[in-house]
């Protein structure tokens, strides 16, 4: 009896490709892109062996400093650890946080029509005191520590409360330079008071300043790269075991998460 040989067929290296995308930050039963909700599927990706290079795909017009800081760090580590290289694209929008994610970056990419920057701080709220007033309505509240009701919306705004929001937003804003400082090194080019200025860029104008070092797509540059036969290997949230089991039960939330996240991409007019 004759046995025919199989010759195994050849496999193309794999990259794998993790997609944050959405708002930084979480309420309690809010999604969001959080270091909870990304830490496992990010050391899922940078555990893959067959590359060297991990491709981390941004799109988020911001959100939470504190988040995008803890992901970005998070991102790095592994990077180092695992000796892997990043390669970090915008696709429609990196914005403040979202620009912080992109700076976890070794290489950074955008379409020339990507929207890069806002490297900036804000704080944006309403206020209610002249409206329970028609309505009738006293406000009553009790606190210890003078401070304690910084920025109650129903009742005016003190110029002490102004001056501890603008010294923290300093500080915020402060980390922020320094990070992109950090990352970016002496590839920036533009002058200080327009790159930490908080306006955005297209790509195209972001590379012209150094915010970004090359035009392009994730697939053809990683193509350019690794050749036709690489494979991309997608790394992306999951729901956990509840979300699923309360399905429609959930629609709310998921719709009120939809809704936020409408409005912060339509600051950038998206």
């Amino acid at each position: 009896m004759k046995f025919r040989r199989f010759w195994p067929l050849k496999r193309g290296p794999v990259v794998p490709v993790v997609r944050l995308s959405g708002v930084i930050g979480s309420m309690p039963g809010r999604n969001g892109l959080t270091l909870a909700a990304v830490e496992a599927m990010l050391a899922q990706a940078f555990a893959h062996k067959s590359t060297d290079t991990v491709a981390i795909l941004v799109n988020s017009p911001g959100g939470s400093p504190v988040q995008s800081a803890l992901i970005g760090e998070k991102i790095r580590l592994l990077a180092e650890r695992k000796k892997k290289r990043v390669l970090a694209f915008a696709e429609d929008v990196a914005a403040s946080g979202g620009y912080w994610l992109l700076c976890a970056g070794d290489e950074m990419f955008a379409h020339r029509c990507s929207l890069i920057g806002s490297i900036g701080v804000i704080s944006a709220g309403f206020g209610f005191t002249e409206a329970i007033a028609k309505l009738g309505i006293e406000r009553r509240i009790r606190a210890r520590g003078e401070r304690k009701a910084l920025l109650d919306p129903f009742r005016p705004q003190s110029p002490q409360d102004l001056e501890l929001l603008d010294e923290i937003q300093a500080d915020i804003h402060h980390a922020f330079i320094e990070h992109v400082r950090a990352r970016r090194g002496g590839r920036l080019t533009g002058d200080d008071s327009e790159i930490f200025s908080g306006r955005v860029w297209s790509g195209a104008r972001a590379q012209a300043l150094g915010l970004v070092d090359t035009l392009g797509t994730p697939e053809a540059v990683l193509r350019a790269r690794f050749g036709d036969e690489l494979r991309l290997r997608a790394y992306g949230r999951r729901r956990s075991w509840l979300q699923r089991r309360l399905g429609m039960a959930g629609l709310g939330g998921e719709l009120l998460d939809l809704a936020e996240e409408r409005l912060a991409f339509a600051r950038f007019g998206l």
